[in-house]
């Protein structure tokens, strides 16, 4: 089941790729919408996508897994065609908020089921599996998008993209089917409330702590499209593209020697040093101007960026029970505001500094990243010692028994 949700998410990236990236060209090269509306349709997508998140995730848990990620790979498939017909503004804002909704309610749903299906031996392998077909989709949609001609008058990428959503959404109501009886004995008998949900979620000290440090670590993660593009885009569009492929070829190279190296490490420790390695590569960014060293920088970068996404939804599924994954991992969409925030706080930067004190901005923004190090450790602490405290129970439990 796992892997089929694994391939399944392959597809659906590819088929992502290969049409949403260049929807902004689409609508001010073809449609003629003025730039400044373009980014407030985007931006609607990632606002919409943020506040639904936990209501999608929270959903999957009342309603079990299978029916959430139905309705909203089915509904997603039908705004790609949407996007076929529109015509005027308005619909553009339309879909690309149905967009972001359909988008985040399936995503923490699929990240949840992953985490039911797997056994905590088994679960490092399939989240670093379902991280590298992300990857490899995000590598291979942008080239097949092209070739259809994307962000050209040719709607073909919209039709094709929509036909990959359908058909993703017929294989998991056949494995909806398979796997009935499963998927209905994991719905609760007596399902807690929205209201229950959140209250439990966010009054979780571990998982509030995880969640602050991800704030600062997203935010870390959106230098790569925002500030660095604009920083060495600007006068070395060619040197920015080349540290996009390296930073693609690193996930695709690195992310399973990691995954077999963090093993000796707790999941805390791991987000620690991704954290680290994060800001230590933000800062290479603005420090350096030779392509050997700032490719350098783009590996340390992108060492950070596994090590922190990977582990990061790993931990998620060990911190929440199992009746709550969905709630949690929803919750944990609310991270993403950092992506947000810490773009506008780059852009900035860079306008009342200049693009000359390249180290000095990125010295700024290594140590915003760093400030997610307090949250991790003290969620670490709190972490361990419910651990603690559970490993008592279980012994008190078979001393009695």
């Amino acid at each position: 089941m796992a892997w089929g949700v694994i391939i399944g998410t392959f597809l659906s990236r590819t088929g992502f790729f290969m049409t949403l990236p260049f929807l902004g060209i689409y609508l001010g090269k073809v449609k003629g919408i003025d730039p400044a509306i373009v980014g407030s349709i985007l931006a609607l997508s990632l606002l919409v996508g943020t506040i639904s998140s936990f209501a999608g995730g929270a959903l999957s848990d009342r309603l079990g897994r299978y029916p959430v990620m139905i309705t909203a790979m089915g509904a997603w498939s039908i705004v790609l065609i949407g996007y076929v017909f529109a015509t005027e503004t308005w619909m553009f804002f339309v879909l690309s908020a149905c967009n972001g909704l359909f988008r985040n309610v399936f995503e923490p749903t699929a990240r949840a089921l992953l985490a039911d299906v797997t056994t905590d031996d088994q679960r490092a392998a399939v989240f670093n599996a379902r991280y590298f077909a992300i990857n490899l989709g995000g590598a291979i949609g942008p080239l097949i998008g092209l070739q259809l001609g994307a962000g050209s008058t040719s709607l073909l990428p919209f039709i094709v993209t929509a036909i990959i959503f359908a058909v993703y959404a017929a294989v998991l109501v056949v494995f909806m089917v398979m796997f009935k009886e499963q998927w209905k004995k994991d719905v609760a008998a007596d399902p807690v409330t929205m209201n229950q949900m959140a209250r439990i979620v966010f009054t979780d000290k571990v998982f509030l702590y995880l969640l602050l440090g991800n704030l600062f670590v997203a935010g870390a993660y959106s230098h790569l499209d925002t500030t660095l593009s604009q920083y060495i885009g600007h006068d070395r569009i060619e040197a920015y593209s080349f540290l996009f492929v390296v930073n693609t070829i690193s996930v695709l190279a690195l992310q399973y020697p990691l995954a077999k190296f963090m093993k000796r490490y707790s999941s805390m420790t791991a987000l620690k040093l991704g954290c680290l390695l994060f800001g230590l590569g933000l800062f290479g960014f603005g420090l350096f101007t030779n392509l050997f060293w700032l490719s350098v920088s783009m590996v340390v970068f992108t060492i950070g960026e596994i090590l922190c996404f990977v582990v990061g939804d790993i931990l998620i599924g060990e911190i929440a029970p199992q009746h709550l994954r969905g709630a949690y991992y929803g919750a944990s969409g609310f991270a993403f505001l950092g992506q947000s925030v810490c773009a506008w706080i780059g852009g900035v930067l860079l306008q009342v500094l200049g693009f000359g004190q390249g180290p000095l901005i990125f010295a700024i923004l290594m140590l915003l990243t760093f400030i997610a190090l307090p949250f991790y450790q003290r969620g670490q602490h709190l972490w361990e010692q419910r651990q603690h405290q559970k490993k008592s129970c279980e012994k008190s439990s078979q001393v009695m028994i």
